[in-house]
């Protein structure tokens, strides 16, 4: 087995054994990146030389005892909307497109500590607004498994980078399905935790009250050893929780015989392609097999999802983001007469169609004229989608549908329609406003040859129940190979 093919804890224990180097790993990473990413185009920046000497670095810090995690040593890709000390970081922005942090977020800071070997700063949407990582403004990511395809986004180029063995984990972030839509696409697992279990700080915000940092792997266990590392509360982010619950791990392959899994009816309605539904009765098949108990149930609301999703986040962008000015940091027009015109061109030239296109729109909802009409209706939609959420999880241990209406579409079939691309998250927006954890696992391959996921929904601080859940599916579907392209025979 090539050592590409190995997931992140099998790795982590190869190392820690002896077996493998810090630097051996960090070195066959590297190699893919040269062999493949010059036509995946996941990554934005890699230094080699800095990767292989934080590798020695973590390699003695091994051996001394110094870290002793299950995934010291391991190489990991981070999304470039998470600040990383002395590394670009952009948001696939030009805007950003000098921005060198002289802090790491809290989440890279656990990572370091944990010893885990940062490669790079992956592809992604601007800002994370899209759904194809067809909006950055450096490069198109490709989907591994056909490359004529997106792989999903906002988080395509941490998802697209694992898939193609270009590292072992990824930390993607999912404001409406950022993780999980991408990870559907891409044949990997993600998942998006309960808000406030991962800490935002040093998370470049899109929408405050929506945006989480989470992780991306080959399988569940990758997943759940990785949230050990992120998860915890932190002093610089208010909305971080402490969680006594966070050994993920234990979870992995618990028995799940008896837990009650529902289906909304509205996931399987019109718009859903026969394929995506026929992988959801299957993975509902597998569930079954493995013990739960599956059934139908109507969930409702779902027609409010997608209209209170785009209202409340693109407001919540259009105050965020009012800080890119062209002032202290980032990109500065270079012609322009006065102040307020050197704001409206550093803003005009610096930002992409799609990130203005939701400046306008939430700056719109907020203007004193609609503000009640929108946005504080939108406010109210969320209150009663959480609360029907309440209602099915006092029935259900999880829930169980798509993560996105298709497999992955074609390169370019997306952004010549908006409003196309914004109803693509219609399965996932809606755990985002009620702050619910989401894991996407990978169920089948369809008649074109591409991964089609499904997605695991739990309640708030529910992880644990989705791991099981998850590896039980895992269990009962067997094991899943990584795309031809990726040079690889398979792996379980």
């Amino acid at each position: 087995m090539q050592l590409t093919q190995l997931t992140a804890v099998e790795l982590g224990t190869k190392i820690k054994s002896g077996e493998i180097g810090a630097v051996e790993a960090a070195r066959a990473s590297l190699e893919q990146i040269g062999r493949l990413d010059s036509r995946v185009q996941a990554y934005l920046a890699v230094e080699p030389d800095k990767v292989l000497l934080q590798a020695a670095e973590v390699e003695r810090g091994i051996r001394s005892g110094k870290y002793t995690g299950v995934l010291a040593g391991v190489p990991i890709a981070i999304k470039d909307n998470i600040c990383t000390k002395d590394i670009k970081t952009t948001c696939a922005s030009r805007i950003l497109e000098n921005f060198v942090p002289f802090y790491d977020a809290e989440a890279v800071t656990r990572i370091k500590d944990a010893g885990l070997v940062i490669l790079g700063k992956t592809n992604m949407d601007e800002f994370a607004m899209g759904s194809t990582t067809e909006t950055s403004a450096f490069q198109s990511t490709k989907n591994p498994w056909e490359l004529s395809h997106v792989p999903g986004g906002s988080s395509g180029g941490s998802c697209a980078a694992v898939a193609a063995g270009e590292c072992f984990a990824a930390l993607g972030s999912d404001t409406g399905g950022s993780i999980r839509q991408p990870s559907a696409y891409c044949g990997v697992t993600g998942i998006k935790p309960t808000y406030g279990t991962v800490s935002r700080y040093g998370l470049i915000a899109y929408a405050s009250s929506l945006d989480q940092i989470g992780p991306i792997a080959k399988d569940g266990r990758d997943c759940a050893a990785l949230l050990e590392v992120i998860a915890g509360q932190d002093p610089k982010d208010c909305t971080s929780m402490a969680r006594p619950d966070t050994g993920f791990l234990q979870a992995v392959g618990q028995d799940i015989k008896g837990m009650r899994v529902g289906i909304p009816t509205e996931y399987l309605s019109e718009g859903l392609d026969g394929e995506v539904r026929s992988a959801v009765m299957l993975a509902a098949g597998y569930l079954k097999e493995a013990g739960a108990v599956v059934e139908e149930f109507k969930l409702g609301l779902m027609e409010y999802t997608i209209p209170a999703y785009y209202v409340i986040a693109s407001a919540e962008a259009s105050s965020n983001l009012e800080r890119f000015d062209g002032v202290k940091y980032g990109y500065r027009a270079k012609e322009y007469e006065g102040l307020h015109d050197m704001y409206k061109r550093s803003r005009s030239e610096g930002f992409g169609p799609e990130v203005k296109r939701r400046i306008m729109l939430g700056s719109f909802v907020l203007s004193a004229g609609y503000y009640d009409a929108y946005y504080l209706k939108a406010l109210r939609a969320r209150a009663c989608i959480k609360h029907a959420f309440d209602e099915a999880f006092s029935g259900y241990d999880i829930l169980l549908g798509p993560a996105a209406p298709t497999a992955a579409p074609k390169l370019g079939t997306s952004l010549t329609d908006p409003m196309k691309m914004y109803l693509s998250d219609i399965y996932t927006v809606a755990v985002n406003l009620a702050g619910l954890p989401g894991l996407t696992v990978p169920c089948m391959v369809n008649e074109a040859g591409l991964p089609i996921g499904v997605q695991l929904i739990g309640d708030c601080f529910a992880e644990k129940k989705l791991f099981a859940a998850g590896a039980g599916l895992e269990a009962v579907r067997g094991p899943w190979r990584l795309p031809d392209f990726a040079g690889e025979e398979g792996h379980t």
